[in-house]
């Protein structure tokens, strides 16, 4: 990496490292709409040829398209675990992973059903470690040196009123990412979170129909908004790129201050 000039003969100024990403291919899961769309079109606008899956080819298909840059849909299942691993071995690894897809279920903890907790720790959890493990294994087979990014939470980070499941999924995230960090810093395989705060996409729009639930949230939201997805997009782009070349196991809260007090 060469240094830029500078107007003093005597001084020589570092360069910063590049946030582009030409030349790497990207995987988001859950890409068909909300943060997973946004993600998988800021690594696109960044550069990456980016590979959006989801069970919806539909909407997948029409994100690839509006994307570009060689963005192309593939359907896929991630509970289907063997056909995760079948999507990981019969192409080319990947350099850089968005581990997206997950749900949720709020309700009491006294109402929660194993129906229910099944459904969130399996999804948020299972299925995120089996996608990791799976793209890590194509990259480690191709020695590939990349970027695992989870979408966590800032519910991986604190508790919230009938979200017993989902903060349970969230903090096991963090403790897997972190895990995943050390098993993989040897490879230069780097893992991280983004932990968002609440972000209006489809799946949250209607509970922002509510307004004692809406207030409630921007009461603990410092710089007064919701988030939108647009907030995340940078968070990706860095911890996909160079610019975070020394950064793993840890977590890129995007919480508006939720989680300073």
């Amino acid at each position: 990496m060469r240094a830029r000039p500078s107007r003093s003969p005597n001084v020589t100024l570092p360069r910063t490292p590049s946030f582009g990403l030409d030349g790497r291919r990207a995987v988001v899961t859950g890409a068909g709409r909300g943060i997973g769309l946004a993600l998988a079109a800021a690594l696109g606008e960044a550069g990456a040829a980016v590979t959006l899956v989801a069970r919806s080819g539909d909407e997948i298909a029409a994100g690839a398209v509006a994307i570009g840059n060689g963005a192309q849909a593939l359907i896929l299942d991630v509970d289907d675990f063997p056909s995760v691993a079948r999507f990981f071995d019969e192409r080319p690894g990947f350099d850089i992973l968005i581990n997206n897809a997950g749900t949720n279920r709020p309700k009491p903890m006294m109402d929660v059903s194993e129906a229910d907790y099944d459904a969130v720790l399996d999804l948020n959890v299972k299925s995120a470690f089996f996608v990791a493990q799976g793209c890590v294994k194509a990259m480690l087979r191709d020695a590939l040196r990349g970027s695992l990014i989870h979408v966590g939470s800032q519910m991986g980070h604190v508790g919230g009123p009938n979200r017993s499941l989902y903060c349970a999924s969230k903090w096991a995230l963090e403790g897997m990412s972190k895990a995943f960090a050390l098993d993989l810093a040897s490879y230069g395989i780097r893992s991280n979170t983004i932990a968002p705060t609440f972000v209006e996409t489809p799946m949250t729009k209607p509970y922002f129909d509510d307004p004692a639930f809406k207030a409630s949230v921007l009461e603990k939201i410092k710089l007064g908004r919701v988030g939108t997805v647009e907030d995340l997009m940078g968070a990706a782009v860095y911890l996909a790129s160079d610019a975070s070349a020394l950064v793993t196991g840890t977590s890129l809260i995007v919480d508006g201050g939720w989680t300073a007090d």
